[in-house]
C-alpha cells in the first residue's frame, strides 16, 4: 500500500466517523480544560467543531505529511485564531497545546477498529496521524506564544507612557517626574511625550524632575541632555531638578557638564524658577499665614 493509500483510507475513515470523534473529543476536552474556567463550554463547543470539520476537508486533499501545504491553510488559520483568542483569555501553552493534542484519542479509536485487521497498516496509520497532530500542536503552541509576545510588548509600551506623565503645572509651564531607571527606550518615549505636550500646549518651559531616580550615571545624563535638546528644538526651556547631594557628586565626578542647563534641589524651587521666567508672581494674601 502507497502512502497515498494510506492518506486516502484514513481521510476516508475520519469523514465516516467525524461525528463520533467529534463527540468523544469535546468530551474529553470538558473533562481537562473546564476546570480552569478560562474557556467557555459554549466556546470550547464552536472551536472543536469548527477545526474537524476544517481538519477533515483537509485530509481530503490526502496530503497528511506537510501542514505548510495550501490544503491545510484554512486550519492553519483557524489555529491561530483559537490560539490568539486563549492568549488574550489568559490560557496558558500547555492548555492551549492540549487543544490539539487530545484529538489523538478518539482518532487513534477509530484507525484501531478501521485498521484491525491489518496491523502493519495501523501502525503506519497512527504514526502519520501522530506525525500529523504533533506538527499541527507545535504550530498551535507558535501562534500562542507570538499573541503573547505582542501582548508583552504592547503592556510593556503602555507601561512606559504610564511612568512618564507630563503634567501641566501652569501656563506655559509643564513638568516630568521621572520616577526608576532611565533607560533607551524610555528616553524615547519621554522625549516624544513631552515634545507632544509642548506643541499641544504651547509651553515655554518644561521641568524635568529626576527625584525618583535612583542613580545617574553617563549614560542617564546623556539621555537627559538629548531630552533637552530635543525641547529646546521646540522652543522650550528646561529645568532639571531633584539633583540630590548624591547625584551632584556623581555628575561631578563624572564630568557631566550641565553649565548649559538650570538645575534646582526641588520640584518646588524649579516652579518658581519657572513662574518668575514666565512673568508669574506668587503672592501671600495679606492677612493669611
Amino acid at each position: 500500500m502507497t502512502t497515498q493509500d494510506y492518506a486516502t483510507r484514513i481521510s476516508q475513515l475520519i469523514q465516516d466517523h467525524q461525528a463520533e470523534i467529534g463527540k468523544e473529543w469535546i468530551s474529553q476536552l470538558e473533562a481537562l480544560t473546564m476546570r480552569s474556567n478560562v474557556v467557555s463550554r459554549e466556546q470550547l463547543r464552536t472551536h472543536c467543531q469548527q477545526f474537524l470539520a476544517a481538519f477533515v476537508n483537509a485530509t481530503r486533499s490526502g496530503v497528511l505529511d506537510n501542514i505548510e501545504h495550501r490544503a491545510w491553510d484554512e486550519v492553519r488559520d483557524l489555529l491561530g485564531e483559537i490560539s490568539a483568542t486563549r492568549a488574550k483569555s489568559g490560557s496558558t501553552p500547555s492548555e492551549t497545546a492540549t487543544f490539539v493534542f487530545s484529538l489523538k484519542q478518539p482518532l487513534f479509536a477509530q484507525l484501531r477498529s478501521g485498521f484491525a485487521a491489518d496491523p502493519e497498516a495501523l501502525g503506519e496509520a497512527s504514526w502519520t496521524v501522530t506525525t500529523l497532530l504533533d506538527q499541527l500542536g507545535l504550530y498551535t503552541i507558535e501562534a500562542f506564544q507570538r499573541t503573547r509576545d505582542q501582548i508583552i510588548v504592547r503592556q510593556q509600551q503602555e507601561l512606559l507612557e504610564l511612568s512618564t506623565p507630563v503634567v501641566k503645572l501652569w501656563d506655559g509651564i509643564l513638568a516630568l517626574p521621572l520616577i526608576g531607571t532611565l533607560d533607551s527606550a524610555r528616553t524615547q518615549v519621554v522625549m516624544e511625550n513631552i515634545l507632544q505636550k509642548i506643541v499641544d500646549t504651547g509651553a515655554s518651559i518644561a521641568i524635568i524632575d529626576i527625584t525618583g531616580v535612583p542613580t545617574v550615571d553617563t549614560l542617564v545624563a546623556q539621555h537627559l541632555m538629548k531630552t533637552i535638546a530635543a525641547a529646546r528644538l521646540m522652543g522650550a526651556d528646561c529645568i532639571i531638578s531633584g539633583i540630590r547631594p548624591q547625584i551632584a557628586q556623581t555628575i561631578v565626578h563624572l564630568g557631566v557638564n550641565l553649565e548649559d542647563v538650570m538645575t534646582k534641589a526641588t520640584l518646588a524651587d524649579a516652579f518658581l524658577v519657572a513662574l518668575a521666567r514666565t512673568g508669574t508672581a506668587v503672592v501671600k494674601e495679606a492677612g493669611k499665614a
